[in-house]
């Protein structure tokens, strides 16, 4: 019978710290402030960690902030909404769920 030795905490100690440093470079994430008065495209932060995106005052999709990236879902109901993109940016996120003929805000 072969019974194998765990490892030792120092050999768990040096893989787990290869990858932590990983989650430190990813940017935070604060909310995101609100778009301009005279635009076309709005978002308002509806829940902790969701936005919701209107164009035209026409609710257009949503985005989920998870950690740090931000999943855009495309669709005027959440329950039915489909997901469109994850990105670490937030422009381009409004950017993918907004009809193609709509100013779109300078932030």
């Amino acid at each position: 019978m072969v019974l194998e030795r765990p490892s030792s905490p120092a050999r768990r100690g040096a893989l787990r710290s290869r990858a932590v440093p990983g989650l430190h470079e990813l940017p935070p994430r604060r909310p995101q402030p609100p778009a301009p008065d005279d635009s076309t495209v709005r978002w308002e932060r509806i829940d902790i960690d969701r936005y919701e995106v209107r164009a035209s005052g026409v609710t257009v999709g949503f985005i989920d902030v998870v950690g740090a990236v931000f999943v855009v879902l495309a669709g005027p109901r959440y329950d039915r909404a489909v997901e469109a993109l994850q990105t670490l940016d937030f422009a381009v996120a409004v950017d993918a769920i907004t009809p193609a003929d709509t100013e779109r805000p300078i932030a």
